[in-house]
């Protein structure tokens, strides 16, 4: 038969600090556990937060260049543009002033006899050969009769030795080139129906049009951005 030992006062005293102990002890180290845990969760949170931020702030940054490189792109296209029109009107402002030039030039052309005569031959020439009838009228300036009446012999005698045929050409005294017109002639063919504008001003239109794009390009240099050409 056993027999039970009641423990002293001291023993129990010290049976209560060991568990006591034991107990704080588990209370500790559950308490490191909490607190290691509360870091790994903090700076797994704190991670997250910043790779967010992070990311937003790039987001913003990308977004905000583009913004910034589209607005400088559109910017520099709208100088480009002002620059080119500006650029382009000078030029045709040029153009203009220098065939206005032309223009006031046209009336020293009939100052020289024998040049004008040689001219109006071959425009009364070029007249026929297009129309191709035996019978031709030219209206020329009243005060170009008698040249013109030259020039029409000369042009009579060269259509009959190219082509080998005649070709009878006068003057429409009935309706003259104005006095105010730089001169030229006008050759009428089939009854009057048809009709070929070889004033000096009319060549100098067809000259304009005709003539322009080399002009541009003696003058300017060659359009880079021209993918044809004639």
């Amino acid at each position: 038969m056993s027999h039970v030992h009641a423990m002293s006062d001291d023993q129990v005293a010290g049976e209560l600090e060991k568990m006591t102990a034991f107990i704080e002890q588990e209370a500790k180290e559950k308490a490191h556990e909490i607190r290691v845990k509360a870091d790994e969760d903090f700076a797994i949170e704190k991670s997250k937060l910043v790779l967010q931020e992070t990311s937003s702030i790039d987001s913003s940054y990308e977004k905000k260049f583009k913004q910034a490189a589209m607005s400088q792109q559109i910017t520099r296209s709208m100088v480009a543009n002002k620059t080119r029109i500006r650029v382009l009107s000078a030029r045709q402002e040029l153009l203009d002033s220098l065939f206005e030039e032309a223009r006031k030039k046209l009336f020293d052309v009939p100052k020289d006899k024998k040049k004008y005569q040689g001219v109006l031959k071959n425009l009364i020439l070029e007249g026929a050969y297009a129309l191709n009838e035996t019978s031709l009228e030219v209206k020329a300036r009243k005060a170009d009769y008698d040249i013109v009446k030259k020039a029409i012999d000369e042009a009579q005698s060269e259509y009959k030795s190219k082509l080998d045929k005649e070709v009878t050409i006068t003057i429409d005294e009935s309706d003259p080139l104005p006095e105010g017109s730089a001169g030229g002639v006008i050759v009428v063919g089939t009854g009057g129906r048809i009709d070929i504008n070889n004033t000096l001003e009319e060549r100098l239109k067809l000259l304009e049009d005709d003539a322009l794009p080399s002009i541009r390009v003696t003058l300017f240099g060659d359009n880079k951005n021209r993918r044809f050409h004639d």
